[in-house]
């Protein structure tokens, strides 16, 4: 089983089209983005953050099967709580996207939503580490997102593995199993999705392999909606290369491509089906 944790939605896209994306790539669960950096959809503005999370709704409602939708909310407007909230309650969404941008993950602004994250007792989804189109970086350091350990229920992922602050990412994911948390009961997990430039992937994911283990590592592809199926397929391949030079087991590459995801996601089918095919591998 294959699940994309990752996956941008731009306002244009159709569900039907994204189903099929998703059959052509072979991945059977898709973690839905609500869009944020494509017109008329800005971080900045309320009500455009409203009109993504209902666009994500109708999008993902008939297919949660194997759409899970994420909202988005900027902790900078103080009605992101309850915005929160009424996506996950009336428009059926089950996750929320978190971009620090002019807000650091310690403010008081991020307490109150984490609050009503883990009252709602959903998932988030960190950007970590720089920006590819220029803004600052400096809000979203590894390090800073400590501050979630001060809401024990949150389970949250850490993109991009935090490149460039590849070791603090690391620090952070390494405190809980220094203290003996399982791996599925900790609150932070990393997604491998595109950040590091090619020259330094292997040498990241070998890093955060033999640090975090499989376990806490999670398979994103950061693709664009709309986009083929290929496009997709194209960064599934690549980490399977990356895993080939590594040496990853068959039990190990199944938890980095659906199993880390689906117990983040709690998703008991899911992690049943995996688990059967970890123990299928585990025997040939």
């Amino acid at each position: 089983m294959i699940i994309d944790a990752h996956i941008h939605c731009s306002g244009n896209e159709r569900a039907d089209d994204v189903l099929n994306a998703m059959d052509e790539a072979g991945v059977d669960v898709a973690v839905l983005l609500a869009p944020f950096l494509t017109d008329p959809f800005t971080l900045q503005d309320r009500d455009s953050l409203r009109a993504a999370n209902e666009h994500l709704s109708r999008l993902i409602r008939p297919h949660q099967d194997r759409l899970v939708g994420f909202a988005v909310v900027n902790p900078l407007h103080h009605e992101a709580p309850d915005d929160l909230e009424e996506s996950i309650e009336r428009l059926g969404l089950r996750g929320l996207k978190l971009v620090p941008s002019g807000w650091y993950p310690y403010d008081d602004c991020a307490h109150r939503v984490y609050e009503r994250a883990a009252r709602l007792n959903i998932p988030i989804l960190f950007h970590s580490g720089i920006f590819i189109d220029g803004r600052s970086g400096r809000f979203c350091r590894p390090t800073f997102y400590e501050a979630i350990r001060d809401h024990p229920g949150l389970r949250v992922t850490l993109a991009h593995l935090g490149w460039p602050w590849c070791d603090e990412a690391n620090a952070v994911g390494l405190i809980d199993l220094i203290n003996g948390v399982a791996p599925d009961d900790s609150q932070f997990r990393f997604d491998i999705s595109f950040g590091p430039p090619p020259v330094y992937r292997r040498q990241v994911l070998e890093q955060a392999f033999s640090v975090l283990g499989a376990s806490l590592l999670q398979f994103g592809s950061d693709r664009f909606l709309p986009c083929s199926g290929g496009h997709i397929r194209s960064a599934i391949d690549e980490v399977d290369v990356l895993l080939d030079e590594l040496d990853v087991d068959a039990a190990g590459r199944a938890r980095i491509m659906g199993g880390t995801a689906a117990a983040w996601l709690g998703l008991p089918a899911a992690t049943s089906t995996l688990q059967t095919n970890i123990e299928r591998a585990a025997s040939c």
